[in-house]
């Protein structure tokens, strides 16, 4: 497994390797807020601070405005990115580089550059998640796959550079050829796809339902955003703790890339966030419960193992919304700008809850007690609202450990026996009877409805078609989406029906017939659905 990995890993190209430089460089000044290659005496909590709390709320800002101008604007905002990123990152290394020089305009300098920064970095992040959506999934997947694999091993190499000459480098040589590697590639993007002609408020129901379905996803990375916060402002005095943060997330990234990519040769793989954080969420608020009893000791490997999580899991984020902008037809900055707009806005509370546990001590508690109960708080309600919050307790939800107690009043009504059998028949009578009354809703089921939710949620199959479908899924290595597409193409449904069923634009359907047929080798519709009812169970 190790060797195939090595393998892909061995197969380097532009829009990896300028990932990569762009991962090694955007750590060494951005992420964690701290500055592992300028001089240490420079690093007072106050710099350190200032230019943190500057550069994340700008650049969680800079997410939620791209996700509101690419919707109402979307050519302007694509050509405003490209500009927007290369200059700012510059001149806020640049004032970096300046605030070690002139002491009496450090804190004004340090804050200007983390402004610049904030507003450069999400910049190159929008573009690059841009070109990694563009392509399809297998080569997008790999590329930042392997570009995060590269780009630990790059930032690492960095520590081989003398200190002093590194700040330098990284304003006049790297970043030139990062923000080189990025505008050549995004001139080879082909904007015929659906993504790029989608006039987003043109179409708002697509884009209410892509809020609807992922917005608990960002939920949920963002509570681990928020996590890291609180432990970046208990870190902020101790920039040697931040190098900690640094090299153990870059480690961790390496670690989990390649994992990956071992794993994903040998077999299909399947994320679900929200379930990978109903697994985290134990471990990680067992974590703060155990903060007020624990030494500061445990308090900087806290700090940096949710760091290293983190990380993983941004990568996670990144690969979620390339595919929903395959899927989906949707344009990638919109969906990438509202979920990375949620994850970092609450990564920023949890740097001002933690910078607020930590000075301010409540009925005389320890801040790190103060800290914890903040935390244990903030991610209970968290989690509660993710899991569908009150709307979900009061709703009608059928299940084997419901009490049911049936109204007394209406046991005497005078009601006929076979009336009330009728109005208490079950949903599945009811729905037989619209089958054979030829009601249009049920003259050829839609894949979604072929099935029925087992007591976990996840859908079990129960009609032959669809199990078919999985079948050739596997075979031909069709995504989920794709396969849903084949199903209603297979019951019969037109390009329109499909398209409102999925709540997407009608080019997006016609995209993903094209793949469909070109993976399976058909030509024609009763080619495929000869190949469906072909396939034994």
């Amino acid at each position: 497994m190790a060797r195939t990995a090595l393998t892909y890993l061995a197969r380097p190209n532009v829009a990896s390797l300028g990932y990569a430089l762009f991962l090694a460089i955007n750590a060494a000044g951005v992420w964690g807020g701290v500055f592992p290659f300028l001089p240490l005496d420079f690093q007072t909590p106050e710099i350190i601070f200032w230019f943190f709390l500057t550069q994340s709320l700008v650049f969680s800002l800079c997410y939620f405005a791209s996700a509101v101008g690419v919707y109402f604007l979307p050519g302007p905002t694509r050509r405003f990115l490209v500009r927007l990123a290369c200059i700012p990152y510059l001149l806020g290394w640049c004032c970096l580089i300046a605030a070690i020089y002139i002491d009496r305009a450090a804190l004004p300098l340090v804050i200007v550059g983390g402004a610049f920064l904030g507003l450069g970095s999400a910049g190159f992040y929008m573009l690059w998640q841009r070109l990694f959506a563009s392509f399809d999934s297998d080569r997008g997947n790999l590329d930042l796959t392997r570009g995060t694999v590269y780009g630990a091993i790059m930032y690492f190499g960095l520590y081989a550079i003398p200190q002093a000459v590194t700040a330098f480098l990284i304003p006049l040589i790297f970043m030139p050829l990062f923000g080189l590697a990025i505008v050549l590639k995004s001139r080879e993007i082909d904007l015929d796809q659906p993504m790029f002609e989608d006039v987003p408020h043109e179409n708002p129901t697509v884009y209410r339902a892509v809020i609807r379905d992922y917005w608990r996803s960002a939920l949920c990375v963002g509570a681990i955003g928020f996590c890291t916060g609180i432990m970046r402002a208990l870190a902020i005095g101790e920039p040697q703790v931040g190098s900690l943060v640094n090299m153990l997330s870059m480690a961790a990234s390496f670690v989990g890339a390649t994992a990956m990519l071992a794993l994903w040769k040998v077999k299909s793989v399947r994320f679900n966030v929200v379930g990978l954080y109903r697994v985290a969420f134990p471990f990680v608020i067992t974590s703060f419960l155990l903060l007020p009893f624990s030494s500061l000791e445990y308090a900087r490997w806290q700090a940096a193992i949710l760091y290293a999580v983190y990380s993983v899991v941004i990568m996670l984020m990144m690969i979620q919304c390339a595919q929903a902008s395959r899927d989906r037809g949707i344009n990638p900055v919109f969906i990438y700008g509202f979920f990375g707009g949620i994850v970092y806005t609450l990564h920023d509370v949890g740097f001002l809850a933690g910078t607020f546990s930590e000075q301010v001590r409540i009925l005389g508690i320890d801040p790190l007690a103060t800290t914890a109960l903040v935390s244990l708080y903030l991610l209970g309600f968290m989690f509660f609202i993710g899991q569908g919050g009150f709307k979900r307790i009061l709703r009608h939800d059928p299940s084997a450990e419901n009490i049911e107690l049936i109204m007394l009043d209406g046991r005497d009504s005078g009601q006929p026996d076979e009336s009330r059998h009728s109005a208490g028949q079950p949903d599945g009578s009811r729905r037989d009877a619209n089958i054979h009354s030829g009601s249009p809703t049920s003259q050829a089921d839609a894949p979604r409805e072929r099935g029925r939710r087992n007591f976990e949620g996840d859908f079990e199959l129960t009609d032959r078609l669809s199990k078919q479908a999985q079948v050739l899924r596997e075979q031909y290595r069709l995504s989920a989406r794709e396969t849903e597409v084949m199903e209603y193409i297979a019951r019969g449904y037109t390009v329109a029906r499909t398209a409102e069923e999925l709540i997407v634009s009608e080019n997006t359907i016609r995209t993903h017939s094209k793949r469909i047929y070109a993976k399976l080798d058909v030509h024609k519709k009763q080619e495929l659905i000869d190949m469906l009812k072909a396939v034994e169970l």
